[in-house]
């Protein structure tokens, strides 16, 4: 697809996906929305991406949220059923995705981060959900996602107050796993992804769907489950299956196919 909100760049098994609407700190509407959709639904259909990063534009603004002004406009607001940035709502995604964050994250922008399994901030990046200031809630995953995070109490706090984090301050509640400084921030999120594929796509995935299914239940039961996770019986009619005790055994790297 041609995109005008978004760029996608594909470097190997790597998706990239920038949110680019600066001149709006990259801000999302409607029409943003369906084409990050577009881009994941794409990223989950090529065997041969196993790794997503989303950043935003610029170094000022990861995503400053819902688009006010076009929500202002009077124009009813049509989103796709894998929510905010196309991402939010996405559930069964068992591919692992990379928030890199480079400036605001608030509202929305907050909630597009707690949606990824890794989360990554440069040293001037802040989380924030003022959803209340202006009299609405962050029902993108943000009500649930966060406490999850952090717990209730902290995850209360900052929802009721609509205070604003810094990374350091994220990194020490638990909802970001690094603060970059010099390197910035998207190079560390491609290192972080070269070093998630050196393993095998379909064992990432396996384990990523089972410690979903699992997070809920008693370990026992979930230790049960995750036999049944598709993803696990991908992996053990897989090629990599293989091929990863077979490259151990003969002493040199493993070749992952993803098939």
């Amino acid at each position: 697809m041609n995109y005008e909100f978004i760029t996608v760049d594909r470097d190997g098994p790597i998706t990239t996906i920038t949110l680019n609407r600066p001149q709006s700190r990259n801000a999302l509407h409607p029409p943003a929305h369906w084409e990050c959709h577009h881009a994941l639904d794409a990223f989950e259909a090529d065997s041969d991406q196993w790794v997503a990063i989303i950043t935003g534009a610029g170094d000022q603004s990861f995503c400053a949220g819902n688009d006010l002004k076009f929500q202002a406009s009077g124009v009813t607001p049509v989103l796709p059923s894998s929510g905010f940035a196309g991402l939010t709502a996405r559930t069964n995604n068992v591919k692992p995705v990379i928030a890199a964050v480079n400036g605001y994250a608030l509202g929305g922008g907050f909630e597009i981060a707690l949606a990824c399994d890794i989360l990554l901030a440069a040293e001037t990046a802040s989380f924030s959900l003022p959803e209340a200031r202006i009299g609405m809630a962050a029902l993108a995953g943000g009500l649930h996602r966060l406490p999850r995070a952090i717990g209730p109490r902290r995850a209360m706090q900052m929802i009721m107050t609509c205070e604003r984090v810094s990374a350091q301050q994220g990194l020490e509640l638990g909802f970001v796993n690094d603060v970059i400084g010099e390197e910035g921030v998207l190079p560390a999120a491609k290192r972080w992804a070269r070093e998630i594929c050196k393993a095998s796509p379909l064992a990432i995935q396996a384990a990523k769907q089972a410690m979903q299914h699992g997070l809920d239940r008693p370990i026992a039961d979930a230790m049960i489950a995750q036999w049944g996770c598709q993803a696990m019986r991908d992996l053990r009619t897989s090629q990599d299956w293989v091929e990863g005790p077979r490259a151990f055994a003969e002493k040199r790297a493993p070749v992952w196919t993803g098939r």
